[in-house]
């Protein structure tokens, strides 16, 4: 409260020292041209008035000048005592008016500082039908970033709280394995010891995720754009998924024109997210299924389709499935699920690229597709 006071003292003086500041100067203005202006006005009426009356106004000159320059130079004094007062309280009204509204931001800006991100301040005449004023608009600004901060917070609280979840599986997991080992309850041998390993790279995995995942949104992510050929990266995907399509029994298919354009990307990246969508539409579509990768020109840009005819999307989930460590399939297991941050890194990276990631489905039971695209080279 301190340095509030402080504050409106300070503005106060300063109010009041500009507006007495252009009184003065309006004071001196008017004084100077009283100076030059009245003798000539003066002279130039005697002279009117003398020729009129003959030489009878001649002798009363002088004491009619010298009365008329008092009277101005006394309501020169009166107006400059009147302006005066005026700047004060002026400077006084608008100081107040300035301040109520920083006051209040100070505040809320200090319980922000403190960790009470649900904090916001009244926005001055928004009640009103006219264009709010540059007080007004402080206003709002500061509350969509309060907003902002509330929103990153909340963000930041899941984050941990989801990782601090997926961690926690596969450490209780190595955990027990070895309890069971030291206690001679599981008995040490290959199958046990591959348990412990296939954890130990679940958890491995997920902490590669987070940290691809903290670059792509610091936009720290390094990426080799060139002209780049789509036709092998999609052929080395499907190449290193095309064993697990087979033991599945889901029937891989693809559509690339012969004369696709190249596109401005880096390689090993798109390979990065075609991987993630071929991936998930293997894991979500059942046996005897079938997954569909396509491609297409639209204008200046290359469109690259993966579809499906999995588990489907409910709408509701459309909205969501983008975000990190959001599962479709609640009913599923997190060992089973991946680390659900694949398709945030994915929509990172292809909106680094300049294109965009986008996801759609009928409904449950059938099917999805997932597309994105990029600007050609």
């Amino acid at each position: 409260m301190t340095m509030v006071r402080q504050f409106r003292r300070h503005l106060s003086w300063k109010l009041f020292l500009s507006y007495l500041l252009v009184i003065l100067v309006g004071i001196l203005a008017l004084a100077l041209a009283a100076e030059f202006a009245v003798p000539t006005a003066f002279d130039r009426h005697m002279l009117a008035m003398a020729e009129m009356m003959g030489g009878r106004m001649m002798g009363m000159g002088m004491d009619l000048y010298t009365n008329f320059r008092s009277a101005v130079t006394e309501a020169l004094a009166l107006a400059a005592v009147s302006a005066f007062l005026a700047a004060l309280a002026v400077s006084i009204y608008v100081s107040r008016r300035v301040v109520s509204p920083v006051q209040e931001m100070m505040a809320a800006s200090q319980r922000i500082a403190a960790g009470r991100y649900d904090e916001r301040v009244g926005v001055p005449g928004s009640a009103g039908a006219g264009e709010l004023d540059e007080l007004s608009r402080l206003a709002l600004s500061f509350n969509q970033m309060a907003n902002h901060l509330e929103q990153t917070e909340a963000r930041r609280l899941e984050l941990v709280g989801n990782v601090a979840h997926e961690l926690r599986t596969p450490l209780t997991s190595i955990k027990g394995y070895m309890e069971g080992l030291i206690d001679g309850v599981l008995p040490a041998e290959q199958a046990t010891f591959q348990q412990v390993y296939r954890e130990a790279d679940r958890l491995q995995h997920l902490v590669h995720d987070l940290q691809e995942l903290s670059r792509a949104e610091a936009g720290a992510l390094e990426l080799n754009l060139r002209p780049t050929p789509l036709a092998p990266v999609v052929d080395g995907v499907l190449a290193r998924l095309e064993r697990q399509f087979e033991e599945k029994g889901v029937v891989l298919a693809t559509d690339l024109p012969a004369n696709l354009p190249l596109v401005r990307a880096d390689g090993d990246r798109i390979g990065q997210v075609l991987l993630n969508l071929v991936g998930n539409a293997l894991q979500y579509t059942p046996p005897g299924g079938r997954v569909d990768v396509g491609a297409f020109v639209e204008d200046d840009i290359v469109r690259l389709v993966v579809e499906d005819t999995g588990i489907g999307i409910a709408p509701e989930h459309l909205l969501h499935i983008f975000e990190r460590f959001y599962r479709v399939d609640k009913s599923r297991s997190r060992a089973g699920g991946g680390s659900g941050i694949g398709l945030t890194i994915a929509k990172h990276l292809v909106e680094a690229h300049g294109g965009q990631l986008q996801a759609r489905s009928a409904g449950l039971h059938q099917g999805s597709a997932f597309s994105f695209t990029l600007p050609m080279a």
